[in-house]
């Protein structure tokens, strides 16, 4: 920090940390992979800077000319009752970067690159505005860090709060507050006179970094309009390349961002320079958030290697610093770019004025690129793979349900509600408990069981205050409900496959250890299936096959199933890339990103050669979750997804693998002492068995009343502890005095969930592994039979499968 004081250092890392992967994409500079060489004995001098060909080396200092702008994603919504506040313990679960000529220009295409909406310095509105004392609200309010304090500083600026009072409540340096103000003065000349008549003034104000959508927002058009006027008056971006120098040196690496920024001679010089080689581009992720992270970065990076490999120019577009996708040796050229649709299409433009793009790959960026497909599509641009018709029937509900019924498959009972009280009605005829979420979510977002109509009414309010909308605009033609029957006590089943159109290879059938209900992105899984029978197994592949024949999938393919009391019922396909991929390419030991794009290419399935994998081993994924950053916050699992992470572990055992998982998971299994049994009543049975068997390897049990009753019933010894309700001294003082060394705690029903959520969080907090599953029990009860008989046995991944994933 700089002030009166000088310089003040807070901290000193010797060692590559996350600012450091920021400014190695920032400047262009690989800055571990120069440590690594240093750490082996060699010296700056001595190594050559790779993104200027050699020209420099790397002892040359960066040099740039061009401003970058970082901007974290928070997942707060994911965490109801987590507080927004910014403090010194990091929150976010992603970020972005953008690059510009201006920090105008740089500030708002990383704005819309978060995808939250955002597309630029959108208005806010202050809570309490209007009630008799504003300007102290909104000095509260610049006065709390928050992840939207950026849009209220502007929006402050709006309603007339000048540079030091605003200032003065947040502490942002008055060189920010300048820039923000600039940008609120040119949208108020837009909102005034609408878009400028001349090219000259266009540019101006698209070099300030102002999205076609911001100004159709601010001038009363549609973005197709504002586009339409862009186009004609000439303005286009240039792009400009990283080069370490400052275009001192000429640099052959294509590392690119785009710009408005005139050129020297008055006119835009682009560095681009296309190439006239048969090319595919292939779109990123955007920001990691939960449901979308890096196994999807993943599939874009094998994509990138086998694509190249297969002779093709392999340009990458992507937002996230954090990715591999974003290295500029991944692909043979990069765009670090917003993910939209104006940017991405800007840069298909340049990209077609030399060489054949053979299309766009927007199968492996999760959500994201699949939301640009209709863009693309309408503009006339090749889409590889499955086309966005047959994405689209997958998610369309009622289309969905006429391929289903033609093919003679089952899916539970479900319905579309396209108002509250249709909501109420399909899900009277559907049966409670049921699912219920709104459509085109990715990661089970807005996702609940809902037991009861009170429940039901409850999640529209909930939801109508999230989006800050009556009820009546949440849940209507445009936004319909989609309300599923609820498969209780079903297990859920994840199926990847590969399929050129006539062809279809199954890479991987994983069977979730939580039941169906909870969100398959948080559901540990085993591949292969741990106790499903083979003609289960069989009848699950048989049905994937025909799937992928019927939607005429190019590519990759997930089908999530749920098999209740032998029946197989679909919950849903995904006709793309999904986050099981990389779990699965590493159990199997084939690269089926890699093969995957190459058959988007044109290639044939059949020509690869593949056969059904015969595994000796079996692979656990298990999920990791960020409820530690969240004080306040239930760590139960439901079907909203949760976790930011996943780890792998590999044994020739199933047991033995769970403890591993667990294990890489953080969750340190006890090998004796007491455990805290308290079940739902559908459960106690079930529970009986790894009850018993935790006191034959020597655990003391704990439990309350009603599971007591049953344990003891059963034979069990344990004694009784008081639930929190109940009165001290009950279950929460013995955790925290470090009595209990393992939580089993299964509960259903709003009220149930509410009471026992100081047991879930006292367990985090205390670092006390806790399964709120009864199949995760069963799993960990297993696991520590097996660590406890057996000593763990470390082996290469390649020694499993000979694993080129």
């Amino acid at each position: 920090t700089i002030g009166r004081a000088g310089v003040r250092c807070y901290e000193v890392n010797p060692r590559v940390s996350r600012s450091s992967a920021l400014a190695s994409k920032a400047t262009g500079f690989p800055i571990a992979k120069v440590a690594a060489k240093l750490a082996v004995g060699y010296t700056l001098d001595e190594l050559e800077n790779d993104i200027t060909g050699g020209a420099t080396p790397a002892s040359f200092e960066p040099t740039i000319d061009y401003v970058v702008t970082k901007i974290p994603r928070f997942a707060f919504e994911k965490f109801p009752g987590a507080d927004p506040t910014l403090t010194t313990s990091m929150k976010s679960v992603g970020e972005v970067m953008a690059i510009g000529r201006t920090f105008a220009e740089s500030l708002q295409k990383a704005l819309r690159s978060l995808e939250t909406g955002l597309t630029g310095l959108d208005d806010v509105t202050f809570e309490g505005l209007g009630q008799g004392d504003d300007k102290n609200v909104i000095r509260a309010a610049l006065g709390t860090p928050s992840p939207d304090r950026i849009l209220k500083v502007a929006q402050a600026l709006r309603l007339g709060f000048d540079h030091e009072m605003v200032h003065a409540a947040c502490k942002i340096d008055p060189w920010f507050i300048e820039r923000i103000q600039e940008i609120v003065d040119m949208e108020a000349r837009v909102i005034a006179h609408g878009l400028p008549p001349t090219a000259e003034q266009f540019r101006a104000l698209k070099a300030m970094g102002f999205s076609d959508a911001r100004l159709a927002k601010l001038a009363g058009l549609t973005e197709a309009e504002v586009r339409q006027r862009r186009k004609a008056l000439g303005v286009e971006p240039v792009y400009k390349r990283i080069d370490t120098c400052a275009a001192e040196f000429a640099s052959p690496t294509a590392y690119m961002y785009s710009t408005y920024e005139r050129g020297f001679e008055g006119a835009p010089e682009c560095e681009a320079e296309p190439s006239d080689r048969r090319k595919v581009i292939i779109l990123g992720g955007g920001p990691n958030r939960i449901g979308q992270g890096i196994e999807f970065d993943y599939c874009c990076c094998h994509a990138c290697f086998a694509l190249t490999k297969a002779g093709f120019e392999t340009i990458m577009v992507n937002c996230n610093p954090e990715t591999v996708s974003t290295d500029y040796d991944t692909s043979d050229r990069l765009y670090f770019e917003p993910l939209t649709a104006e940017d991405v299409l800007e840069i298909i433009r340049v990209e077609q004025a030399k060489g054949k793009l053979e299309g766009v790959i927007v199968q492996f960026g999760g959500q994201t690129p699949l939301k640009l497909a209709g863009a693309l599509e309408e503009a006339g641009v090749p889409i590889l793979g499955t086309s966005p018709d047959a994405i689209d029937l997958a998610e369309d509900r009622d289309r969905f349900k006429a391929l289903i019924d033609k093919l003679g498959l089952k899916q539970a009972e479900s319905g579309i509600a396209r108002s509250p009280e249709e909501a109420r009605s399909v899900a009277e005829s559907v049966g409670y408990p049921v699912m219920i979420r709104p459509s085109y979510v990715l990661g089970g977002r807005a996702m609940e069981i809902v037991h009861d109509s009170a429940e039901l009414d409850r999640y529209v309010a909930r939801l109508s205050a999230t989006l800050n909308r009556p009820s009546e605009l949440v849940v209507s033609e445009r936004r319909p409900l989609l309300i599923d029957r609820y498969l209780s006590d079903a297990i859920e089943v994840d199926v990847d496959c590969i399929a050129d159109g006539r062809d279809t290879f199954i890479a991987g059938v994983m069977e979730h250890i939580e039941e169906a209900g909870i969100h398959s992105g948080d559901s540990a899984c085993s591949l292969p299936p741990h106790s499903l029978p083979p003609e289960i197994v069989a009848e699950l592949e048989r049905q994937t096959r025909e799937l992928a024949l019927a939607l005429g999938v190019v590519g990759l393919m997930n089908v999530q199933f749920a098999i209740k009391n032998g029946e197989v019922y679909i919950l849903e396909v995904n006709p793309r890339a999904s986050r099981t991929v990389p779990f699965v390419a590493k159990v199997i030991g084939l690269p089926i990103a890699s093969i995957a794009a190459q058959v988007m290419a044109g290639r044939p399935l059949a020509s690869f050669n593949l056969k059904p994998p015969k595994l000796n081993h079996i692979g656990v994924k298990e999920a990791v979750f960020p409820f530690a950053r969240f004080v306040g916050v239930d760590p139960i699992l439901g079907p909203e997804m949760r976790s930011t992470g996943e780890v792998m572990g590999l044994d020739r055992d199933f047991a033995l693998a769970f403890g591993k998982s667990q294990i890489a998971a953080g969750h340190a299994l006890p090998m004796s002492g007491t455990v805290f049994i308290s079940v739902k009543d559908s459960d106690k049975d079930r529970v009986v068995a790894p009850a018993r068997d935790l006191v034959e390897m020597g655990f003391r049990i704990v439990a309350t009343r009603g599971t007591k009753r049953h344990l003891e019933q059963h034979g069990i010894p344990c004694d009784q502890v008081n639930k929190v309700l109940e009165g001290r001294p009950h279950v929460v003082d013995a955790m925290k005095n470090g009595e209990i060394h393992l939580v089993i705690n299964t509960t259903e029903g709003a009220r149930a969930l509410a009471d026992s959520k100081d047991i879930r969080r006292t367990a985090l907090l205390n670092h006390i592994p806790y399964y709120t599953t009864l199949a995760g029990a069963i799993a960990v009860t297993r696991a520590i039979r097996a660590l406890k008989s057996d000593t763990l046995k470390v082996a290469p991944l390649q020694s499993y499968a000979g694993s080129t994933a």
